[in-house]
């Protein structure tokens, strides 16, 4: 840039925490200006959730509200469409992943293919400038050794770390986490201070508004049958992407005692049940497409594993080769689900982590 004050692009969502950052940023006297990713597709028909969503019908309504922000803020507002590369690397991500038999976050991809990728890269080539870019992440960024890392926020209830450990690492020298050090209650208060039209707006719920069947075409949501690990069928399904590994309730089974998902067998079209929950125990995983964030690990290391987003981290001995890992849970995890992601942490340092391609027996 050819000023000496920094220019700052914020991903705005039209919720509460984007907006507060870029209040916070422009009055720490950043040049601040917002930009927000269009993705929805009004010919697809769902229908409005309760809450907020990523892919949402209500997403008109989300971008005036940031351009009101940005309006209010006296910074330019720029909004991007991007319903096409949402349709590719998101929707039919997920899409294939359910009916393939995993259970896929689709979370970690938008994070990583659209608002860390097409959304700053799409910005850059239409000729919008900026040295760094933030999001309302609750993240913290610092360098160590010269390296940038990715560290959990302060208040630990909303880590959204596990989110981003498939970000190019090249880019997070870039990055700008204001709200590291801030608890919701703060954000919200300071939202209040700033009379920021989002300081009552509902937190996001999930990326897509209602139900995920609804984005599945009726000969995707094939029929077929739930047996138990003896092979006896004790019931059918109505498409195996109503399950994941470790469900108990919606299974639609009158049985003598609790039943749980075991396994998604897609190749047959069936869903594999157990009434014994030690059987849904893994000693293990495997993971691939690794994406690391450091150059500081070991062949073999004690590391942190989380292996969905709201579970709490577990210790493992990690075992790396090129873009696979092998973790080895110091004490069995249940329902290891491949599709998901295993995320490694040292400490507070958020490493890096793969899709879990298979859970080890125990």
């Amino acid at each position: 840039m050819s000023n000496n004050i920094e220019k700052v692009a914020v991903g705005l969502s039209g919720g509460v925490d984007s907006s507060v950052v870029a209040a916070i940023l422009k009055k720490s006297g950043y040049d601040v200006i917002g930009i927000s990713m269009a993705v929805f597709d009004d010919s697809i028909d769902l229908e409005e959730g309760q809450g907020h969503a990523c892919f949402d019908p209500k997403e008109e309504e989300e971008m005036k509200i940031a351009e009101e922000v940005c309006e209010q803020l006296s910074i330019p507002f720029y909004k991007l469409d991007l319903s096409g590369a949402f349709q590719e690397h998101v929707l039919d991500y997920f899409k294939k992943e359910y009916l393939s038999g995993r259970t896929p976050n689709p979370c970690v991809v938008c994070n990583n293919m659209m608002k860390f990728g097409y959304l700053i890269n799409e910005a850059l080539d239409s000729g919008i400038d900026f040295d760094y870019f933030a999001t309302g992440h609750y993240a913290r960024k610092t360098q160590e050794k010269g390296e940038y890392r990715i560290l959990k926020p302060s208040d630990k209830s909303k880590d959204q770390t596990y989110f981003l450990y498939a970000i190019d690492k090249n880019i997070v020298r870039k990055l700008k986490f204001p709200l590291g050090n801030k608890s919701k209650v703060e954000v919200r208060k300071l939202a209040e201070e700033f009379d920021l039209p989002t300081s009552e707006v509902d937190e996001s719920q999930d990326f897509v508004s209602g139900d995920y069947a609804q984005i599945f075409d009726e000969d995707e949501m094939e029929s077929g049958k739930i047996i138990n690990t003896q092979g006896k069928v004790l019931g059918k399904h109505d498409g195996i992407v109503n399950y994941t590994v470790g469900q108990r309730r919606g299974l639609g089974i009158s049985h003598h005692s609790p039943l749980y998902v075991k396994e998604i067998d897609a190749n047959n079209n069936r869903i594999v049940v157990t009434e014994d929950k030690e059987k849904l125990y893994s000693s293990g995983l495997i993971a691939e497409n690794v994406n690391l964030l450091t150059n500081r690990l070991n062949e073999e290391e004690n590391l942190k594993i989380k292996i969905r987003k709201n579970s709490e981290e577990v210790p493992g001995r990690v075992k790396f080769k090129t873009d696979r890992i092998k973790v080895d849970f110091k004490n069995p995890q249940r329902a290891v689900t491949p599709g998901q992601s295993a995320v490694l942490y040292r400490g507070e340092q958020l490493l890096g982590g793969g899709v879990i391609t298979k859970a080890i027996s125990s």
